[in-house]
């Protein structure tokens, strides 16, 4: 029996969905094997805490400039450059109770899905205070130099592309896998009964002859997100799609989402806080979404053709331009646009079939289990 101790930091969203993921997936498919998942945040000064995390959100929000210069500054400074051993003896000096925790924990191997526990790690294993395999789990579609921690027993790539950019920057290739991002189990097998797009639709009592349209996230650009519904309502006179709005925990935009479906009856589904994304997903005909690492790879495990907003400088522009070079999603630079592109997508049903195609190539569905096959070393 092995004891996996999975390591991620929430700094957004994804990293710690992805560990999720891992957590999940071993939980319903790989026992007597056992995990733990542990945010690298809890165990960290408050102060720091909140440099890492909160100051990276108001940073690609507010200043999404210098964050764009930021990364591309940090993408070509080398790993060894007094630069990044200052950035790094900060990190130790604030992540003692990080690095006991892991000490306590005693895994048999580890995964990160974040560099900065991987960092950690590898000072550790350097000087010998642990011994077992640490893999790097990547989370987006392109690969920043941050991620290249040296050492790693592995290097866990969402594309061939991610990885023959890390062979080509002095990985060796056996150390490196193509598993594709981990999604939870409830997207795994997108050809299940319950995520039959007529079941899912009549659920949330829509029509299931007519197009669904779901919005998630609204961003820098093109408005918050009831704004945007109520801008693309107002585009569907002659062929009235229907609107899935997801929300999450805003209450306020919540209550706005719910005063449109009072206007709109039949048209709009306003929904909070739900465990349920992958039914919503499965309803839809288009998502509407910023492509952060892990969002983008539950659309493509369920095969969804995707309108792309407000991407972040950086990691999502570059898992924006995978997608739309690979023909599986548009992308919106601003309200017009947005309101021009749903308006043509929604109106073409061959288009969006077309797009839904190459997205299902993509996607990797089981990505959680090919991760956790390769790190328990059993057979496939």
């Amino acid at each position: 029996m092995t004891k996996l101790l999975i390591l991620s930091v929430s700094a957004g969203n994804g990293h710690v969905r992805a560990a999720q993921a891992l957590e999940a997936t071993l939980a319903q498919s790989f026992a007597p094997h056992t995990a733990v998942h542990v945010d690298a945040m809890a165990h960290v000064p408050a102060g720091f805490r909140k440099v890492y995390t909160d100051w990276y959100l108001q940073l690609v929000n507010r200043a999404p400039e210098l964050w764009s210069y930021l990364h591309q500054r940090t993408d070509v400074t080398p790993h060894h450059a007094p630069s990044q051993r200052l950035r790094r003896g900060i990190e130790r000096l604030s992540t003692g109770a990080l690095v006991r925790e892991i000490r306590r924990a005693k895994p048999d191997a580890v995964i990160c899905t974040h560099f900065l526990p991987a960092e950690l790690l590898m000072r550790e294993r350097n000087r010998g205070r642990i011994e077992c395999p640490v893999w790097l789990q990547i989370t987006d579609y392109d690969l920043h130099n941050m991620w290249l921690v040296p050492g790693m027993t592995g290097y866990l790539a969402a594309t061939e592309e991610v990885a023959f950019r890390l062979r080509a920057r002095g990985i060796p290739p056996e150390r490196v896998h193509v598993t594709g991002i981990p999604v939870m189990p409830a997207f795994s097998e997108p050809d299940a009964p319950e995520l039959a797009h007529a079941a899912c639709t009549s659920a949330l009592g829509l029509d299931p002859a007519r197009p669904v349209l779901l919005m998630a996230s609204g961003g820098a650009g093109v408005g918050d997100l009831p704004s945007m519904v109520e801008r693309v309502l107002a585009l569907g006179d002659d062929t009235p799609f229907q609107v899935i709005a997801v929300a999450g925990r805003n209450a306020e935009a919540h209550a706005r989402l719910e005063a449109l479906s009072q206007r709109h009856p039949g048209r709009v589904v306003a929904v909070g806080f739900t465990n349920e994304m992958h039914k919503m997903m499965a309803a839809a005909d288009l998502v509407v979404t910023k492509p952060g690492g892990l969002t983008v790879s539950e659309c493509l495990a369920l095969g969804k053709p995707m309108l792309l907003i407000s991407p972040i400088p950086g990691q999502e522009e570059h898992n924006a331009g995978f997608l739309m070079e690979e023909s599986a999603a548009w992308l919106a630079y601003d309200a017009i646009g947005l309101d021009y592109k749903v308006a043509r997508l929604m109106a073409d049903p061959a288009k969006l079939a077309a797009m839904a195609a190459r997205s299902r190539a993509l996607g990797k569905p089981q990505a959680a289990r090919a991760v956790l096959q390769r790190v328990l070393g059993v057979a496939e």
